[in-house]
């Protein structure tokens, strides 16, 4: 029992304990509008992300001893028996240009039975019915420093999409199929470097089955759309995959294009951070050397590489609107958004469902109960898939979830967690036997077939 007590990992589970019960309690204690739906549905969220944190620990503590995992030289052996098809890689770029276009043309046939009479390339508009075309008058004109308001509020969205579109805009000559264009091919892209990424720890098949879920899991339409979140899924699986390779500082510099892209892309920092930490603890336990620590401490410097790519947004800030952290008000005044507990979001999201139910339907089928079910499925997801996935995809999770589902006026969860990828990792992870495959995914293509039709019908889906 004393032993116990003095284990890294008991003392790091009860702080950190500690710290989320403080903040519940404080959230409650001034929760005083919240009903008492709300308010068991903000416990259950802090209480599943509790237990992920209780189960990733060891793993954690594990990850940074000087002794790898007893499995480590097994999986090594195995990995290099399990020999990939050929051109394994250009299939999978060509596959998922494929179900992009289906995606496309599914809408497109969807629309048709609705009514809509317009032709193919004029349909395509339709894509542009959410932030998408925020993205494109950015990338057609830039950010305004004075004009209409729906214009100068723009300012939130970060450039590196639009300035993407804007480079193969000069080649299209329309910036509607340029946007289409980096979404299909860096989804594309996407896959591969995934695909590469996972082969260094896991089997052919974990990585194929992950990729698969990248297309089924719903919200994985926003991949096809002109939107940021394909390009900002490539990035990271190029920064994390290029740190692991010892391509240390091009994988930092992907980060800083990642959190050029998408403000999540700071959360690379996380998983950087750790990988960097067990690399360095692994040499120091076989060779004592002052090299060894010079390397960390250039490459924990490489590391701020990442926020580089933010500050560089928040020059723009300054250039156009006068202010570094003008973005802050616009998404405060315009869209009531706030950084928070993700726990209150889990609260006025069960709220406005109940809200919406028998009043809304919309509402709440295409908007509050698929921002719900993301949410909460991804952590029980996350706590039963912890043990199998490297623990630095898990921290990243923890800390990218804190963020993304912490924001006051959240309507986006599916689509923000589809680009994290330990989510389809982990479901792929969890679905190893053939029945469990089968099962998870006719129901995730179920699901997301649902989901595209909210989104069709226009259904609060963003």
């Amino acid at each position: 029992m004393k032993k116990r007590y003095q284990k890294p990992e008991f003392w790091i589970s009860s702080i950190g304990l500690a710290g989320l019960v403080t903040a519940f309690l404080c959230w409650l204690c001034n929760s005083g509008a919240a009903s008492m739906a709300g308010r068991i549905s903000a416990f259950l969220s802090a209480a599943l992300f509790a237990a992920v944190c209780l189960r990733f620990v060891p793993e954690w503590m594990q990850f940074w001893r000087k002794t790898p995992n007893a499995n480590v030289k097994w999986k090594a052996a195995r990995l290099l028996e399990d020999v990939p098809p050929k051109h394994v890689e250009w299939r999978i770029f060509l596959s998922l240009l494929l179900v992009d276009a289906f995606v496309v043309l599914l809408v497109f046939l969807l629309r048709r039975a609705m009514g809509y009479a317009e032709s193919f390339c004029n349909d395509l508009s339709f894509w542009t019915c959410t932030d998408s075309g925020h993205y494109l008058d950015i990338a057609r004109g830039w950010y305004l420093s004075e004009g209409p308001w729906e214009r100068l509020v723009q300012l939130v969205f970060l450039p590196g999409y639009p300035l993407t579109v804007r480079l193969l805009n000069t080649i299209v000559n329309n910036v509607l199929y340029a946007g289409m264009l980096v979404s299909a091919f860096s989804f594309a892209g996407a896959g591969c470097i995934i695909y590469r990424l996972l082969r260094l720890d896991s089997p052919h098949s974990d990585a194929i089955r992950t990729i698969k879920y990248f297309c089924l899991l719903p919200g994985s339409f926003f991949f096809v759309a002109p939107m940021s979140e394909s390009l900002f899924l490539l990035l990271c699986a190029a920064c994390i995959y290029c740190a692991r390779t010892e391509k240390w500082v091009r994988g930092c510099l992907f980060g800083a294009m990642a959190s050029f892209t998408r403000s999540l892309g700071l959360t690379l920092f996380v998983p950087l951070f750790f990988e960097l930490v067990s690399n360095f603890v692994r040499e120091r336990g076989e060779v004592k050397s002052k090299a060894s620590l010079k390397r960390f401490m250039l490459q924990f410097a490489a590391l701020f590489l990442i926020p580089i790519g933010f500050a560089a947004y928040c020059y723009i800030n300054y250039i156009v609107a006068g202010d570094p952290f003008k973005f802050m008000e616009y998404q405060s005044v315009h869209w009531s958004q706030h950084l928070g507990w993700f726990f209150n979001t889990a609260c006025y999201q069960l709220e406005m469902a109940i809200k919406c139910y028998g009043t809304n339907t919309h509402n709440l089928l295409g908007l509050w109960i698929p921002n719900l079910a993301a949410s909460f499925l991804s952590l029980v997801i996350m706590l039963l898939a912890v043990k199998q996935l490297r623990p630095s995809y898990s921290a990243w999770y923890l800390s990218y979830f804190i963020i993304a589902i912490g924001a006051t006026w959240l309507l986006s969860a599916p689509r923000y967690l589809i680009a994290l990828i330990p989510v389809p990792l982990a479901v792929a992870k969890l679905t190893r036997k053939p029945m469990l495959d089968m099962a998870a995914s006719l129901i995730s293509l179920l699901l997301s077939l649902l989901y595209l039709n909210a989104f069709v019908m226009r259904w609060q889906v963003w």
